[in-house]
């Protein structure tokens, strides 16, 4: 027997592999320097002969801004397993948790903001980067899905103590 659609649940894992995936496809784009290539200028010269200039864009702002999104990749990988690692027994857990999912969504509102800054820099197709911005935009989903499950670990924390807290006033 089948399930409904739209009732059935993500996988356990998927805001984590959907992560690894955003960050191996970034990765890759990155060491093709964004997919951009070097600037070719056609110039005629004194001898009205036609000249080929080629002019490469900056490496050190390649490098800088490939260094900024490997080190939001690496962070936002970092939290997702920090927070993914804990299993919430008490409140102060649970906030723990909850801390460490923001941080992740911080970690990808972070990585979108470097992406529209290359775009506004380099020239960059919007067609190349949106694939990514879709893919980010699903993590953000699936990282708010799974801080509710953790909000729902609290309540019934929160459940559960102010039982046995009436259970000890009798």
């Amino acid at each position: 027997m089948s399930v409904v659609k739209n009732k059935r649940s993500l996988s356990r894992l998927e805001f984590y592999n959907n992560a690894r995936k955003l960050r191996i496809d970034l990765t890759n784009w990155l060491l093709r320097d964004f997919g951009i290539r070097d600037r070719v200028y056609k110039v005629k010269g004194d001898d009205e002969l036609e000249k080929t200039l080629y002019a490469e864009y900056p490496k050190w702002f390649i490098e800088h801004t490939r260094k900024s999104i490997l080190t939001i990749l690496t962070n936002l990988m970092l939290n997702i397993t920090a927070a993914n690692s804990i299993y919430p027994i008490n409140l102060m857990e649970v906030d723990i948790r909850r801390g460490l999912q923001d941080k992740a969504i911080a970690n990808c509102e972070q990585l979108l903001q470097e992406l529209i800054y290359c775009a506004d820099i380099m020239p960059l197709q919007t067609s190349k980067i949106e694939p990514y911005a879709e893919i980010i935009d699903k993590e953000i989903a699936l990282l708010k899905g799974w801080r509710k499950t953790t909000n729902d670990i609290g309540k019934r924390i929160m459940t559960k103590n102010t039982k046995s807290d009436n259970f000890k006033r009798m």
